[in-house]
């Protein structure tokens, strides 16, 4: 009876049940076929609502929704054209810089598509880049940035885990800067061989684009300095942070009216939030079953039976962790494997710190992967494409992402040595 049950859980998910209503329903079946009181659910659910940490994510989402109006993408792009603009193949490297950018501060994916989406991929085409580049490389710049400050799944992550979100944000940075870095000297590549045309390095307009974005660019460093500094925590960090940008928004820009714009902007945000929090409050109650039922350990008895090597776990780790990232939201995926595969990282001594920049680079890698990808989709509506065009396009930015990822995987010193120079790891 149970598993039948629980084939067909999988078939109406499949077929496009909420996906935190079929979770949720496994984990009362999990936890009737245990003879739990269902109680445990709505101790979870309170526990959730007393964690100090996840107040960051209302406050971090609030911030990115409010900076995702008016002219903020326009004048990153504008600062990252006038700095990058005059290399070979500049426009693909502002493209990737601003998108890294504007996903670490609006902490979603398919906002920075379809926000810089409509302002970038004309510019690329009118610079005679080749459709197809364009298209893949817009595509996968809308998954760059989720290692950066004030990463939401980082956050999220660290209470999962239980790690501390200070040294997840700085162990993220270096490996964050190789996921741009490499599809940057791509298009750098690229620009060399088609000899496109490209406009002398002014710094009168450097000096004017950076004091038109300047209230904007500090915004991530200045939540680095005041948590590495002692001044905030995490979740006083974001506070600060919605204060800030509401400021700048309304008085600053006057972009945004507080009467008319802010109660449907924080409308927009909450709705996020809390598709979040209810994910978040179903995913516990899962893996309240998942530990009763000692689902870890029975893996892991299946796993040194077959893998025996670190190795051999990371690679195992990366091909379904990609899997999970075109299949689930970076959210959900964090709030039902994190609980799974920490244990079983532990076990074969992969730092927990590493294991967190390792996962995020799968999920987002994971975006675009084919068949299924969000951001393969996203794009395919935003650039009315053939999403089967969008598969050839995405390729060869694929095939680096991959690469950058085993040297994030293999060599853990990029993810480690920051915290462990700062005195945090």
């Amino acid at each position: 009876m149970i598993p039948a049950l629980i084939i067909l859980i999988v078939l109406l998910v499949l077929l496009g049940l909420p996906l935190f209503l079929g979770i949720l329903a496994a984990a009362l079946l999990g936890l009737h076929a245990s003879g739990v009181e269902f109680a445990a659910v709505m101790i979870e659910i309170y526990r959730l609502a007393n964690a100090p940490v996840l107040l960051a994510i209302p406050l971090f989402t609030f911030a990115g929704y409010l900076l995702a109006e008016g002219g903020t993408s326009r004048r990153l792009v504008r600062f990252s054209r006038s700095l990058f603009g005059w290399v070979p193949g500049g426009l693909g490297v502002v493209a990737l810089a601003s998108c890294a950018f504007f996903t670490a501060l609006t902490g979603a994916t398919g906002i920075t598509i379809i926000a810089l989406g409509g302002l970038l991929f004309p510019a690329l085409l009118s610079e005679e880049y080749s459709e197809d580049f364009s298209l893949g490389l817009m595509t996968i710049s809308g998954s760059l940035g989720l290692h950066f400050p004030p990463s939401l799944p980082l956050i999220l992550y660290g209470f999962v885990s239980g790690q501390d979100i200070d040294k997840l944000f700085l162990a993220g940075l270096i490996p964050g800067l190789i996921m741009v870095a490499l599809p940057c000297l791509f298009s750098i590549w690229k620009g060399m061989r088609w000899k496109l045309q490209r406009p002398p390095f002014r710094g009168g307009e450097v000096l004017s684009a950076f004091r038109e974005a300047a209230w904007e660019l500090p915004i991530p460093f200045l939540i680095l300095a005041c948590i590495y500094l002692g001044l905030t925590t995490a979740t006083e960090a974001a506070a600060l942070t919605v204060g800030y940008v509401l400021f700048i928004k309304t008085v600053v820009f006057r972009e945004i009216r507080i009467t008319t714009n802010l109660p449907r902007i924080m409308l927009e945000s909450m709705k996020m939030v809390g598709g979040i929090m209810i994910i978040l409050g179903a995913a516990l109650a899962f893996t309240n079953y998942l530990v009763d039922a000692f689902i870890p350990m029975k893996i892991l008895h299946f796993l040194e039976g077959t893998i025996r090597t670190k190795t051999g776990f990371l690679l195992v780790l990366n091909a379904f962790l990609i899997l999970v990232g075109c299949m689930m939201d970076i959210f959900s995926a964090i709030l039902v494997v994190v609980p799974l595969i920490v244990p079983l990282a532990s076990r074969f001594g992969v730092d927990p710190i590493h294991l967190g920049v390792v996962f995020l680079a799968n999920l987002g890698i994971g975006y675009n992967t084919p068949p299924v990808g969000l951001n393969l989709f996203i794009a395919s509506s935003r650039f009315e494409k053939p999403v089967a065009r969008l598969y050839r396009a995405t390729l060869p930015f694929l095939l680096i992402l991959l690469f950058s990822l085993l040297l994030i995987t293999y060599f853990p010193a990029l993810s480690l040595t920051l915290p462990r120079l700062f005195g945090t790891g």
